[in-house]
């Protein structure tokens, strides 16, 4: 993406929120545990969007007058032996198309100087403690006051641009996804009785170093699938164990993917896992064929939600009409979060930024258990890149408090799911770009039905 096209998007932001400065604040570093041990960094994805600059300590100041500033410090003398030569901030703005450069205490400066006469600094919510105090010193507030001054408009600029990607930025997305099928290759050969989960993940992680990525989120790879987040990795494999894994890589320009896959450790499906297995690829397909500008994302969760009921009926878990288990909730036993979120330079994209990413003006979420996770639930449109997710689990804590309140009584048959108490659980995830005429699964396939999954990991 060249100088250009960060152009066009400041352009049509700026156009996008009536008056005042907006203020886009690149991320510090983070210390580890000291101040000059640094986490790996990862710049502010909205900051990304509009510069395409991935250096710390940045601001982006434009103008009501469409004027355009970058801010940033001086170059250190010693910066040169530390971290050898790097652009200049006159060379960063240049390479972003921005035309003037600053200090930070001209950014200081000048944002004391639009409050002071009353104007208006748009900036978005602050998701970082450090955030918070740096916008509570530049703009003159209590850091208490910072996210509640956060800018509507900008806000929800912001989101209608960055929700349809282009062409380039779906490349990106695909490119992610070229590395991690790479890597669900080396998991799988690295993945068998006897062996860690840890090592697992090593492979893993260590086919996207190698090709010099980072992951676009910290990597669940485990035997206990039942823990939607689990990222701990200190089971051992096991004979008659399902491994699921959730992960992905990055693109060069910080573009993430986002995978989910479910493999048997020995080589193959027990029968009861086979049946789990089939139901969750059911409702995933029916899902990705749900996907289109003519649906919410809302209706493609239902889609899903009632072909999982529909299938947990057939193997005797539910029991009872499968609309009026879908409408009480009932399915959310083992099917309890959404069907997906959105995708793009965050893997849960935007997401800093409130349900105005996923729910239109005026809509609230749900309060029903299951739906009430539901991220994304608006109306698709052409450019929007998803996921679509779903999973059963069975979590015995879930299961017993359900059980002891009767909870659903009428649909979920709670005897014969007690013998699935050790099951784990199954999701299998895509990423999905909406087009015009309907959906399309981005990236190479990896494999994901029954036969192949079973070639794969006896491979």
């Amino acid at each position: 993406m060249d100088a250009m096209t960060y152009h066009d998007r400041r352009r049509q932001l700026r156009e996008s929120v009536p008056g005042g400065e907006i203020l886009l604040l690149g991320n510090l570093p983070i210390s580890r545990n000291y101040a000059d041990c640094h986490l790996p960094f990862r710049q502010d994805s909205s900051f990304l969007y509009y510069t395409g600059i991935s250096q710390a300590e940045l601001a982006l100041a434009i103008g009501e007058d469409g004027s355009e500033t970058l801010f940033g410090p001086a170059a250190h003398p010693d910066d040169l032996v530390w971290f050898g030569a790097r652009p200049s901030l006159g060379e960063l703005a240049e390479g972003a198309g921005v035309a003037g450069c600053g200090s930070p205490e001209e950014l200081s400066a000048r944002m004391q100087s639009v409050r002071g006469r009353g104007g208006a600094v748009h900036y978005l919510p602050p998701y970082r403690a450090d955030r918070v105090l740096q916008l509570g010193a530049l703009l003159g507030v209590d850091p208490a006051a910072v996210a509640q001054g956060a800018s509507p408009a900008l806000i929800r600029a912001v989101v209608a641009q960055r929700s349809v990607k282009s062409d380039a930025e779906v490349g990106e997305i695909e490119d992610a996804l070229t590395v991690t099928a790479e890597m669900y290759r080396a998991a799988l050969a690295a993945a068998r009785p006897g062996v860690s989960e840890a090592a697992v993940a090593a492979a893993l992680q260590g086919a996207a170093l190698a090709r010099g990525r980072q992951l676009s989120f910290s990597a669940i790879v485990t035997i206990r699938g039942e823990v939607l987040h689990n990222e701990g990795c200190s089971n051992l494999l096991e004979a008659g164990s399902l491994l699921l894994i959730d992960s992905g890589a990055e693109s060069p320009m910080g573009y993430a993917a986002d995978i989910t896959r479910t493999f048997p450790v020995a080589g193959r499906f027990a029968p009861e896992q086979r049946d789990i297995y089939e139901v969750v690829l059911a409702a995933q397909l029916a899902a990705i064929a749900a996907a289109s500008p003519e649906a919410t994302n809302r209706d493609v969760h239902l889609t899903a939600a009632r072909t999982i009921a529909s299938g947990l009926r057939e193997i005797g878990l539910m029991r009872g009409d499968v609309d009026e288990a879908v409408a009480a909730g009932a399915h959310a036993l083992f099917f309890p979060h959404g069907i997906g979120h959105m995708l793009g330079l965050d893997v849960h994209d935007m997401e800093d930024l409130g349900d105005v990413v996923g729910y239109p003006e005026g809509e609230a979420r749900s309060t029903q258990f299951g739906l009430n996770f539901l991220r994304l639930a608006k109306r698709l449109e052409p450019g929007f890149v998803i996921t679509i997710e779903p999973g059963v689990y069975f979590i015995p804590a879930l299961i017993d408090r359900w059980r002891r309140e009767g909870r659903h009584a009428e649909f979920i048959r709670y005897d014969r799911v007690q013998a699935f108490r050790s099951f784990g659980g199954v999701r299998i995830e895509d990423d999905l770009l909406i087009t015009e005429d309907g959906s399309r699964v981005l990236g190479p396939p990896i494999p994901k039905s029954v036969q192949d999954i079973e070639l794969a990991a006896r491979s």
